[in-house]
């Protein structure tokens, strides 16, 4: 991971580079007589020369569908401020600032190992996924590990115990939610009493979220898409009270790997694509009893088959429903939908489509960007063995069954790690995020009385894409017990108050500047 620029005082030329998956950012601003750089919006966005001029077609698309507005191009929602692309780099002629940008790495198209062997395939992919957290071991200062129980960071944990041995001090770092669905300790313990590493744990609560609010966003910067980024922002806290510097994590493994089970979709797509139907018609039903919710459910078919005007109108009207979409103008919402639809890449069949452009163009390099954030807010270094680009010219190279057949999410982790992760993580089968129970964290008084007064803000009810009396009733809803819609208001909530805390105290800084240089 790197992002860097080296300035070359003879030929008078800036090169700068983005690493390969974008870990690390690069956002510079080229105005008509100077270029500037920096790895945060707010080193280039207090100088008065860049404009603060915001880009809301971005945020909306992402408030919809976070693997889109933010991250997935050049330009960002900032209009003063551009960023390199993972994989690219940049030469910046000084004199002239002319910039010439280019990609220097991607996964393209290739042929397909057809007639790989698939105990091989396994076997290749664990020598090379032990070797990425090998290289990633390499520090001078306490390495750790983030354990959420899931099958990424178990498989990592599993891994550093064979590498250093059964006696080494490892210390591990969990975020934990006792007694709801979403703690997964029982999965993280069974990692825990394997390797017997030095477990820590922190409780993120909603108290403690909202205590942190002001500086959890201004070190984000960017509106965030769920609590999730709070849960790992607690955890890196927590890894900088206990001394470890670095840490180890398995983000970037759902989007190559096949993690989410929506992925079934296009693994079956890809089958149908291939003529594979001797799969297809034995893999289908076996999916649907696994996955319930992996295919679209025939009822929500029918209803997404209705005008859109017509159920957006509905919704208004009867106050129902849960999409982002129908709390928009409709005219806006229409636009938002388009512009976040998936695109086919050509070359590929339709499940290596979409881990692509997720894990290279889209939803990681989202998460990338919250990881390198709510890291840096604490001074600790995050290590990610499963964005190693040599794991990613394996997996795309590999027929859809070796990715996700046999029924299986992360088919390829899941085989390879026979022997080395307990099985009662391994043959796990629902996915679970790292993220707190958001849902019950709207049963707060605390924080159903910040939306509310948000969302009754002049800013919020003279808003030209929100319809406030949706939002209201959606509101209303919550505290009726419909505490499933919380996840639905986090967006228009998260991105007023980023208005407030990120934006709002740039501009007071700017001014402050602007005055003291008077």
């Amino acid at each position: 991971m790197f992002s860097f620029a080296l300035y070359d005082r003879v030929r008078g030329v800036l090169f700068c580079a983005r690493d390969r998956y974008g870990e690390k950012p690069f956002l510079f601003h080229c105005g008509k007589d100077f270029f500037a750089f920096s790895s945060e919006y707010k080193g280039l966005l207090v100088c008065p020369s860049i404009s603060l001029e915001i880009d809301d077609w971005r945020l909306l698309s992402a408030a919809y569908h976070p693997s889109t507005g933010l991250d997935a191009d050049r330009q960002t929602v900032f209009r003063g401020v551009q960023q390199l692309l993972p994989s690219e780099a940049m030469w910046v002629d000084v004199h002239t600032l002319k910039v010439d940008i280019w990609r220097y790495w991607e996964i393209k198209p290739s042929a397909l190992r057809e007639k790989a062997v698939e105990s091989e395939i396994f076997a290749e992919f664990r020598e090379l996924l032990v070797d990425a957290v090998r290289l990633r071991l390499r520090s001078d200062v306490p390495v750790g590990s983030c354990l959420s129980g899931g099958l990424d960071s178990s498989a990592i944990v599993c891994i550093v115990r064979r590498l250093l041995g059964e006696k080494a001090p490892y210390n591990t770092f969990t975020g934990r939610f006792p007694g709801t669905p979403a703690d997964e300790w029982s999965y993280a313990k069974q990692v825990i009493d394997q390797t017997h590493v030095i477990s820590h744990v922190v409780e993120p609560t909603v108290d403690r979220f909202l205590d942190d609010l002001p500086q959890f966003m201004w070190y984000n910067e960017l509106p965030v898409g769920s609590s999730s980024q709070y849960a790992q922002w607690s955890v890196f806290r927590l890894a900088k009270e206990n001394g470890v510097t670095v840490l180890l994590d398995g983000q970037g493994a759902d989007e190559a790997l096949g993690g989410y089970e929506q992925y079934f979709a296009y693994y079956l797509e890809a089958l149908r694509e291939r003529g594979e139907w001797e799969r297809f018609k034995r893999e289908q039903p076996q999916i649907q009893a696994r996955y319930p919710l992996a295919l679209t459910p025939k009822a929500r078919g029918w209803r997404d088959r209705l005008p859109f005007r017509f159920r957006h109108f509905l919704s208004n009207r009867l106050r129902f429903g849960t999409n982002l979409l129908y709390g928009l103008r409709p005219e806006v919402a229409e636009k938002v939908a388009e512009e976040t639809k998936m695109r086919r890449k050509e070359g590929f069949h339709s499940l290596a489509n979409a881990l692509v452009q997720d894990s290279f163009g889209r939803y990681l390099t989202t998460l990338l960007r919250y990881g390198d954030r709510n890291s840096m807010a604490h001074s600790r270094e995050v290590r990610l063995p499963f964005c190693d680009h040599r794991l990613a010219e394996l997996i795309f190279r590999l027929p859809p069954h070796l990715m996700m057949g046999e029924v299986q999410t992360k088919r390829l982790l899941r085989e390879s790690m026979v022997g080395i992760l307990p099985e009662g993580v391994r043959t796990r089968w629902n996915k679970q995020g790292f993220r707190p129970p958001q849902d019950l964290w709207f049963s707060s008084p605390r924080l159903r009385g910040l939306v509310r007064e948000t969302f009754h803000r002049e800013s919020f009810q003279r808003s030209s894409y929100w319809l406030a009396p949706w939002w209201h009733e959606a509101l209303k809803r919550v505290e009726q017990g419909q505490l499933g819609l919380g996840w639905t208001l986090w967006h228009p909530f998260m991105i007023e108050l980023w208005q407030e805390h990120v934006v709002g105290v740039l501009r007071e800084r700017r001014a402050k500047i602007a005055k003291d240089t008077a």
